[in-house]
């Protein structure tokens, strides 16, 4: 990697010492994890402007070409050609930073020395940095990093204080904006001027991050144990029993319309993934998310799925698309079911309207405390929308659309264990209020067992559909893989 205008003199003195001795050192030694052991510390403050300059060319122009091939409407780089393009551009990058350093009498960076900052910088960009062995680690399920302070909270309830695994809180932002930047398929920005962002990671996880809005900058990472997931291996790991497996997987299959509901991280993202594995096939889905997590495009009992995600807007303001208009957009895609990851907000006209114009059976996840609270929190979204509905409107919009909300939770001391504690059925609307039934209620342990009897015409669809009602009255029904 040496340039063809350096000198061969001073090719000598880049493969030995700098050519500069006299420098003083820096104070201290680079931190983080592209620090480079064994540097000379008369030679750190190059190693470190060489870093600066690889990431800036390397952000830089990675953008500028994923801008180009959008506005041009080309594919997307396979993440195999978009490594490749790196190791060109810090190639590059490498060789002007060593003959600047030379023009300027600054010190060169050894080669050696050089090809391992490439591989720091590649290794960063490509890769997690100092999360990989974290998200190597599948017992953990979230990850929470402030500044240098890394807490992790692993899937049988433990938290844990872990060792810092960057150096400062500028190489955190630096990490952030590189993984946001090549995360999904739109770029999302992470700067004083947009200091939040949501993205996924390539393994699925989705991130959630702060900056300048608080003292420090702030990582969050939440991890899915069961990427792929069926109603099965629920009932296996206790998140239901036997005859709740039976009736769920008719309630699919019967096409009806269903929110699985529940507060933050109780599991409402993998029991979707779940009922979504009892739809055939054969049947074309429509997921639309504000950050990619279900990956439904990515099963192969799938092989006919859209995932679309929403778009922030950009630094002018413009571009955003929102999933009220991907819902809207998805009923021209003739897909079977409609699938939201994430109901919030003005979504909620939409999403109901899909719900009863032929799109049976789609589905969506809402958060709530409580499976009564459903409704109230449904108006809410709705009278957001630029529809206005009142909340007659909406009671009436949601009764003729929602057949089923499944309710999660936490069983009392049982902070490793998810389940499923409360299933409405949804009646109708009287004024003000949505009637339903809590046709499985909450026992004193918060696992559901049977409550108020279904409908006639609700039982004889969901038995056409493979429900067993024998299954309430047996013993081996309830609470037994």
């Amino acid at each position: 990697m040496t340039s063809p205008h350096i000198h061969p003199s001073q090719r000598a003195s880049r493969n030995g010492a700098s050519v500069r001795p006299d420098l003083p050192p820096p104070a201290c030694s680079l931190p983080g994890p592209t620090s480079v052991p064994g540097v000379d510390p008369h030679q750190a403050a190059a190693v470190e402007r060489l870093r600066v300059r690889l990431r800036r060319e390397l952000s830089q122009q990675l953008s500028s070409r994923i801008h180009a091939d959008d506005d041009a409407g080309r594919p997307a780089l396979e993440p195999g050609e978009r490594r490749r393009m790196a190791q060109a551009i810090l190639a590059d990058a490498a060789e002007k930073q060593a003959q600047h350093e030379l023009d300027t009498g600054g010190a060169v960076v050894p080669q050696d020395v050089e090809q391992r900052v490439v591989s720091a910088v590649l290794d960063e960009m490509f890769g997690m940095a100092g999360l990989d062995p974290l998200l190597a680690n599948p017992d953990i399920e979230n990850v929470n990093i402030n500044g240098d302070r890394v807490f992790v909270r692993y899937a049988s309830g433990r938290r844990e204080r872990l060792p810092p695994i960057i150096g400062s809180d500028a190489e955190l932002v630096d990490l952030i904006r590189d993984l946001a930047a090549r995360s999904g398929v739109e770029e999302r920005r992470f700067d004083r001027g947009s200091p939040i962002v949501n993205f996924s990671l390539p393994g699925g996880e989705r991130a959630s991050a702060v900056m300048a809005v608080t003292a420090r900058p702030s990582l969050s990472i939440r991890r899915h144990r069961f990427a792929r997931v069926t109603l099965r291996e629920l009932r296996e790991n206790g998140t239901l029993d036997l005859a709740l497996d039976n009736f769920l997987t008719a309630m699919v299959r019967a096409r009806k319309n269903v929110l699985v509901t529940g507060g933050v991280a109780i599991g409402k993202t993998t029991l979707l993934r779940a009922l979504a594995s009892a739809i055939p096939p054969h049947e074309r889905l429509v997921t639309i998310e504000d950050v990619f997590e279900l990956g439904l495009d990515h099963d192969p009992g799938h092989p006919d799925v859209v995932a679309m995600q929403a778009r922030e807007a950009n630094v002018e303001g413009q571009g955003e698309i929102s999933q009220s208009e991907l819902v809207w957009q998805s009923l021209r895609m003739s897909p079977d079911r409609v699938i939201v990851g994430e109901v919030r907000g003005p979504v909620v006209i939409p999403l109901t309207n899909a719900m009863s114009m032929g799109n049976d059976g789609s589905m969506g996840t809402l958060h709530s405390s409580l499976s009564s609270g459903v409704f109230t929190k449904l108006a809410a979204y709705a009278v957001q929308g630029p529809e206005r509905l009142s909340l007659e409107a909406t009671n009436l919009l949601v009764a003729s659309a929602l057949h089923f909300v499944v309710h999660l939770e936490k069983p009392r001391g049982e902070d490793n264990k998810r389940v499923v504690s409360s299933i409405r059925e949804v009646i109708g609307a009287d004024g003000t209020q949505v009637i339903s039934n809590e046709v499985w209620r909450p026992a004193a342990d918060l696992r559901a067992v049977p409550g108020v009897p279904l409908r006639t015409a609700t039982v004889d669809d969901l038995v056409d559909a493979g429900f067993d009602p024998d299954l309430l009255d047996r013993a081996e029904g309830w609470w037994k893989p």
